[in-house]
């Protein structure tokens, strides 16, 4: 997330962007390690918005759980409705060694499915070209090779945009870089003119 921080702080925000070991825990307690020390840093500045990469999106969904917030967000392909990989491959010891306890909670029927709204205005950017095709065969529809589009939609959201890039490295393209600063300031994606 290093392109998108730089491009924030140049534009004048001030960024908290600290990683977290996405393996070492289940959901709801990375979020409470990982959301809510932001949240409390955060508090001593005017306004607070997140921009999140996979996971990171569930985190600040579940953090945010019975919290005002009057933010923005935006989620770079969220699995918010859970992954097919996770159906499929959850119960397979290797991938538990390797990503950990919240594998397990984010099959299509787990966590994701239990979450309230999220407050705020949420803008969501995703792929749909497949970053890692051994995955891909596993979602239905178009993907990025870990989430599909229709998972990564929420109901509540603000706008929606679709790209042409992979799960991955989604977070280091230029364009997706200025889209993300764009729905910050503005409320809504950029939109090339017609």
């Amino acid at each position: 997330m290093a392109r998108i921080q730089e491009d924030l702080e140049r534009h004048g925000f001030v960024v908290w962007n600290r990683g977290y070991e996405s393996t070492a825990a289940d959901i709801r307690l990375l979020a409470e390690h990982a959301v809510t020390p932001a949240l409390d840093w955060c508090a001593e500045h005017d306004r607070t918005h997140f921009v999140t990469h996979s996971l990171g999106g569930i985190l600040v969904r579940v953090a945010l759980e019975n919290r005002p917030f009057d933010g923005r967000i935006v989620m770079l392909s969220p699995p918010n409705h859970g992954s097919e990989i996770a159906d499929a491959l959850g119960d397979q010891w290797p991938l538990q060694y390797f990503l950990g306890p919240a594998l397990t909670e984010l099959d299509t029927d787990g966590l994701t499915t239990t979450l309230d709204p999220t407050p705020g205005t949420i803008g969501i950017i995703t792929g749909d070209r497949s970053s890692d095709p051994w995955f891909s065969w596993l979602i239905p529809g178009a993907d990025d090779g870990k989430v599909s589009v229709d998972g990564a939609r929420l109901a509540e959201m603000a706008d929606f945009l679709v790209v042409h890039e992979g799960h991955s490295f989604i977070m280091l393209q230029p364009d997706i870089v200025e889209q993300v600063r764009h729905f910050l300031v503005d409320g809504r994606f950029r939109r090339e003119p017609q």
